[in-house]
């Protein structure tokens, strides 16, 4: 299903000339050196592509033959590798990892191994005759080519060294490079076409020959920088049947090939359809061309510095579609959304989330997240709702680091299915307040949403959902003590103003868990600061506010569970921020 969908995103793109996918046999990649030769393989120039690009040094991108697959054995890509393929020169960072005489000896055996690999690549395409192809063997096959640039080029030479950085050739007066030729071109086109069809592809059900090792996946968060497989036998434990690799789940070149290039196009640096999720590198795509895979990103990720509104106009922009009648066309028809989420798993990526539907509904799953995180909340609040901003409000610190592994996965599946929050996250929201005795507004958002969306899945009678903002008229004993106690604070501050510690400080733990061991202490003190107030008719107020909400409380609970506690919270939070937009009316 998921090679299936990558397969037909790849013909998709292939199909748009402006895509810039890269056909059959060839990748687009960053080469770091480019050296230009004249027609008699003379060196004319060597050009270092890097340039810093957003504050990052980036090297260029070319499109080049595509990569041979490689662990520990010698094995040349056409026209381009790194230094020691191309000159069979050794590294200094090798040479300082050996200490040993005869491992020095092997390991300048192994560079001229895989320099004769390079030349014997070249050679075995017989075009010599071309000038471009013949003026690359002249320029390798010179012993004097390394001396040369050493002397004519020593600043660039010591970065081709130290970096390792792939280099590849071009023609002088030529704007594409050496592997760009056309008798280059139709050599790698006839070796596909060439091929034996030996297998009947499990992708596209057409025969062809079997890929008998998958290309590399690169740009998964944790995983090896050489990159990792979706699709790997290389133990004889994985194997059935004595088949051999590729042949336990035989799939063709053609799949093969288009699987991996989309998905590694999907996972490039530069892609916008791709995000972070916690440890999972997530991808997004759709079946045909729609707007809303440019919003995906916007809505999960954190908002861009040069513009830290983005993500707020698109959350805006989500939740007002069904009632502004802007739903754009493609939400009425067929169109189907992917999302996948991989993490690395040794040398393996392993599968943390797949989901696909319809995009009308994925579109409605998102957009009823974001109508549970809707609160009420200051002026000068920017409520940011992002994926990384919900989940660093329950880490210790707000840091990262402290986010528990896979919650992240977990939170993105329960989101794009539309089922309850993971039941760690309203536990590590209410700890924090408690630790913290604070409630932010992203706080009470997220237990306002773990809450609406666990009573609406709940498996007895379903409980009524909390509001944006205040409820008067909600039952709930939590809620109900929760805003008694912030009434029970606000009557404190005004009876001391300046006060730096309230019964928040003190009491909020106690009173949102165990309500009977505080409450009644807590209203005796009542009494004692409403006697304080100057103004008569606000001491009136109050006792009504008090009055109103004690109509619904028998008595205190000797505890109350994990889901009481959070309402606590919301109405906790609620009655302060009522408490607020009054001030700010009288005002």
């Amino acid at each position: 299903m998921i090679l299936h969908a990558l397969k037909e995103y790849y013909d998709r793109k292939a199909a748009d000339p402006e895509s810039g996918i890269a056909p059959p046999g060839w990748e687009n990649k960053e080469i770091r050196f480019v050296i230009t030769l004249n027609k008699q393989g003379e060196l004319i120039l060597l050009e270092d592509t890097e340039e810093i690009i957003e504050r990052k040094k980036r090297a260029k991108r070319f499109r080049i033959p595509q990569s041979v697959k490689r662990s520990s054995g010698i094995a040349a890509n056409l026209l381009w590798d790194n230094p020691e393929y191309v000159f069979g020169v050794a590294l200094p960072k090798r040479q300082e990892k050996s200490t040993d005489p005869d491992q020095a000896v092997k390991q300048k055996e192994r560079t001229q191994a895989q320099h004769k690999a390079f030349l014997q690549r070249i050679d075995d395409l017989h075009l010599g005759t071309d000038e471009g192809i013949g003026a690359v063997l002249a320029f390798l096959k010179n012993e004097q080519t390394v001396p040369i640039l050493v002397s004519r080029f020593p600043d660039i030479w010591k970065e081709v060294l130290e970096s390792g950085g792939n280099i590849t050739f071009r023609l002088q007066g030529d704007d594409a490079l050496v592997c760009n030729r056309p008798v280059v071109q139709r050599s790698i086109a006839l070796s596909l076409d060439s091929a034996a069809k030996d297998i009947r592809c499990l992708i596209t059900g057409e025969e062809d020959s079997l890929a008998e090792t998958h290309a590399a996946i690169k740009g998964v968060w944790g995983a090896q920088s050489t990159g990792a497989n979706i699709v790997s036998y290389n133990a004889a434990a994985f194997c059935s049947f004595n088949k051999k690799q590729g042949a336990n789940a035989p799939i063709g070149r053609a799949a093969e090939f288009a699987y991996t290039t989309a998905l590694n196009a999907l996972l490039d640096k530069d892609s916008l359809q791709r995000i972070q999720v916690g440890e999972a590198s997530t991808v997004f795509w759709s079946d045909k061309q729609t707007d809303f895979v440019d919003q995906f990103a916007v809505l999960f990720a954190e908002p861009a510095k040069d513009d830290p509104d983005r993500h707020t106009r698109a959350v805006r922009t989500l939740l007002e579609a069904p009632q502004s009648g802007v739903l754009p066309a493609s939400d009425q028809s067929d169109v189907t959304f992917f999302v996948l989420g991989l993490s690395p798993n040794a040398s393996r990526l392993a599968v943390r989330f797949w989901h696909r539907a319809p995009l009308a509904e994925m579109k409605g799953k998102i957009r009823q997240h974001f109508q549970d995180l809707q609160i009420v909340h200051g002026p000068k609040d920017r409520l940011v709702l992002s994926l990384f901003r919900l989940l660093t409000t329950t880490a210790t610190q707000g840091k990262s680091e402290n986010i528990p592994p896979n919650l992240e996965g977990d939170m993105m599946r329960t989101i794009l299915e539309g089922l309850p929050y993971p039941d760690s996250i309203l536990q590590a929201a209410i700890r924090r307040i408690k630790a913290e005795r604070e409630i932010p507004p992203i706080r009470a958002a997220l237990i306002k949403a773990c809450i609406n969306r666990r009573a609406r899945f709940g498996k007895h009678k379903p409980q009524e959902e909390l509001t944006v903002s205040l409820d008067p008229t909600n039952p709930s004993i939590g809620y109900r003590l929760g805003r008694l106690f912030a009434t029970l604070e606000k009557i404190q501050e005004e009876a001391n103003p300046g006060i730096t510690a309230t019964i928040r400080e003190r009491y909020y733990a106690a009173a949102s868990s165990s309500p009977v061991t505080v409450f009644g202490r807590l209203m005796t003190l009542k009494n004692h600061h409403l006697a304080k107030l100057d103004s008569p008719g606000r001491r009136i107020n109050l006792e009504k506010v008090i009055g109103e909400i004690m109509a619904g409380v028998r008595d205190f609970p000797a505890h109350l569970p994990l889901d009481e506690q959070g309402r606590f919270a919301i109405g906790y939070y609620h009655q302060r921020q009522d408490f607020f937009t009054k001030k700010e009316k009288q005002d």
